[in-house]
């Protein structure tokens, strides 16, 4: 079975899309829902079907919020996806296709809901292997298995927890397929900012990231360089 966890804080409008169609989905293949607010979340959440799950996290920060969800996952398979992203109708049956060719782990392609050419051209980046492959964006599912044996994501990590786990797969040759059917992603990074600062500060923050520099700094300068209104203070 797929687990599908997806860390949400106040992300009510996007939650109230994203799950009936994804409790249809899971009617077709064997899968379950885990929705992991964050403890700094305002919003209501009302969900009834066996098939989804909200979890309450004790603690605020996507990489927290993951693992809790992670811990409390029935499946043998985990995806990780976030609230604002909308797969594919045929998400679940591909991810299986993927494990039948015994890969550990993999992510989608994705294009945005924008009809920016620009944001076009960004998103055919997603479709191969290259410096911004393992963004959380890009939905990563992992043999659950595989993924605690990896020391699940850094909760020590407050941004970017998502390219710091990609980078312990790589170090430790863990297979994975990157899918291209797309996600549909949300543009709102770039509607709250600007098409040129958001790729400058992404690539900016990716480079200082593999040069190692600490994440309470990539952090810091992410606020400062980012108009982020769903982005909250990790604990």
């Amino acid at each position: 079975m797929i687990s599908i966890i997806i860390p949400a804080h106040n992300e009510q409008k996007n939650l109230l899309k994203l799950i009936p169609y994804l409790e249809v989905l899971c009617q077709e293949t064997p899968a379950e829902v885990l929705v992991v607010l964050s403890a700094a979340n305002t919003e209501t959440i009302s969900i009834s079907s066996d098939k989804i799950k909200v979890l309450e996290c004790q603690k605020n920060g996507r990489a927290v919020q993951m693992n809790y969800g992670a811990q409390n996952a029935k499946g043998t398979i985990l995806a990780f996806l976030h609230a604002d992203v909308l797969p594919p109708k045929s998400f679940l049956k591909d991810i299986e296709k993927v494990a039948k060719l015994n890969y550990q782990a993999g992510f989608f392609s994705y294009r945005f809901d924008s009809k920016s050419i620009l944001l076009r051209i960004n998103a055919k980046f997603t479709a191969n292997d290259g410096i911004f492959t393992g963004g959380g964006d890009q939905c990563l599912f992992i043999e659950k298995e595989v993924f605690n044996q990896l020391g699940k994501f850094d909760a020590k990590q407050l941004i970017m927890e998502d390219f710091e786990f990609f980078k312990r797969m790589k170090k430790n040759n863990i297979s994975y397929k990157i899918i291209n059917n797309d996600l549909l992603v949300s543009a709102r990074k770039y509607e709250s900012n600007s098409y040129l600062r958001v790729n400058i500060s992404n690539l900016l923050l990716v480079l200082l990231f593999k040069m190692g520099y600490p994440s309470n700094k990539l952090r810091s300068l992410h606020n400062r360089l980012l108009k982020m209104p769903y982005h909250i203070k990790v604990e």
